[in-house]
């Protein structure tokens, strides 16, 4: 199984930016979709965005449309989500998932749903204020 390890979580201005990355280890995530969920304190998780092993297919939560980019690169083994136009509601504790796509089959339904994840990262804190 793979693992994940996320990074690039901090502190930030509303309007400000930040890269949260996504390194997996043990197996190429190329063959794995991957998903950005985010949670704060006393709120439920919620699927941020997501990438399938067919790159084409993504998702993202309709109030980060427009802010934010989800991407992958195979020779880093890492998921990407950029994070542009940071606001205050955006701050939550950010964990990467994946689960094995081997055929390229997974839809946008199946990367919002965070059930379907096989392997979690430890998560890193995005906080957001002036």
């Amino acid at each position: 199984q793979v693992q994940l390890v996320e990074s690039g979580g901090g502190s930030v201005q509303p309007g400000g930016s930040l890269r949260l990355d996504c390194v997996g280890s043990g197996r190429t995530l190329d063959h794995y979709a991957v998903g950005w969920f985010r949670q704060a304190p006393g709120k439920e998780r919620e699927g941020v965005s997501g990438i399938g092993a067919n790159t084409a297919t993504t998702y993202y939560l309709e109030s980060v449309k427009g802010r934010f980019t989800v991407s992958r690169d195979s020779a880093s083994n890492t998921v990407y989500l950029l994070m542009n136009s940071l606001k205050p509601e955006d701050t939550a504790t950010y964990y990467c998932a994946a689960v094995q796509d081997p055929w390229r089959t997974v839809t946008e339904i199946t990367l919002r749903d965070p059930k379907l994840y096989q392997t979690w990262g430890q998560g890193t804190r995005v906080t957001v204020s002036s």
